[in-house]
């Protein structure tokens, strides 16, 4: 009996896994379906960063025959799951909430809220901040006598990488937090690694950047500060031993 009834629990669980992930997917068609339309406006809208630092007379090349197609669909396709992440989180949530402690609950959910914002915040800074400053730095490094004409397909899967990095690079402060309030390490230790600390977000930033100093100082920086963030942040979520004997007395 008892065996069957973990087997008929298990069973339960992969349903409902399948069942959100199928939500996901749904949710992530419907946004592309719906946006699907105005493809070519959104890849327009994303390049006019690169188009307002061209020399005059300039303009992007497609060197593919398909890729006018294909390069603005895959950018509402990504764009889709962008959007669609508060819903793929909370169906994430909803899966895993069952299984939480209260106190695990308070921690995570406005710690989802705040993932979803912070790796907003981190694409809307690469696309306002960091856009128009690098590509008006490799427009205007450009030697004399080479015309500057992009192919939509590279351009779209630089920015592409640019946005990840960003994204995940802002969610510093969330992983800090985590990694306190489960006890892995302190604010006070973290406050003392600071050296450490600078050097390796210039090492990040240098790994998940184009090649040049102004997109690995651009990243880093920003690193650092949400690095003091994430340290003020965690000094109130940070787990003691009273929590953790709450913890271990409550049930889920």
């Amino acid at each position: 009996m008892t065996s069957s009834k973990q087997a008929y629990t298990l069973f339960d669980h992969l349903l409902e896994l399948r069942t959100r992930l199928l939500r996901i997917v749904i949710s992530v068609l419907v946004i592309f379906a719906a946006l699907a339309a105005f493809a070519q406006d959104i890849y327009q809208y994303l390049a006019q960063p690169l188009i307002n630092t061209m020399p005059i007379g300039s303009q992007m090349i497609a060197t593919d025959v398909a890729s006018p197609f294909f390069a603005p669909f895959k950018l509402t396709i990504v764009l889709s799951f962008f959007l669609a992440m508060p819903f793929i989180l909370y169906q994430i949530w909803g899966f895993v909430a069952p299984g939480l402690y209260r106190k695990e609950k308070k921690l995570i959910a406005p710690l989802m809220f705040g993932s979803t914002l912070l790796f907003y915040a981190g694409i809307a800074f690469a696309y306002f901040a960091v856009f128009p400053i690098v590509f008006g730095f490799f427009t205007s490094v450009a030697p004399e006598g080479v015309t500057i004409a992009t192919d939509i397909t590279s351009y779209l899967d630089f920015v592409l990488k640019l946005f990840f990095a960003f994204g995940t690079a802002f969610e510093i402060p969330i992983a800090i937090v985590l990694m306190c309030w489960t006890g892995i390490t302190t604010p006070q230790s973290l406050r003392t690694k600071r050296p450490y600390v600078v050097v390796g977000a210039f090492v990040i930033g240098m790994l998940l950047t184009p090649p040049d100093i102004i997109s690995q100082t651009l990243l880093a920086v920003p690193m650092l500060l949400l690095f003091e963030v994430g340290i003020l942040v965690a000094s109130f979520y940070s787990r003691n031993d009273n929590n953790k004997n709450e913890l271990t007395e409550e049930e889920p």
